[in-house]
């Protein structure tokens, strides 16, 4: 499996697992709060799976 896919998959793993124990924050009323992290995450994993394709990619050249 390439890097550019193991590592996004593993952080979105991390991710649910974080979002789970954080329900709490939910309950309470920090919507904001709660999606803003995940939101802030999905986004960082879903630049670095696309920054490590692009390296992948100049490394086969």
């Amino acid at each position: 499996m390439k890097r550019s896919t193991l590592i996004p998959i593993l952080l979105l793993i991390y991710l649910a697992v974080m979002a789970y124990i954080g329900r709490q924050e939910l309950a309470d009323g920090h919507y904001l709060f709660y999606f803003g992290v995940i939101g802030l995450t999905l986004a960082c994993i879903i630049g670095l799976h696309f920054t490590l394709r692009h390296r992948e990619r100049n490394r086969r050249r």
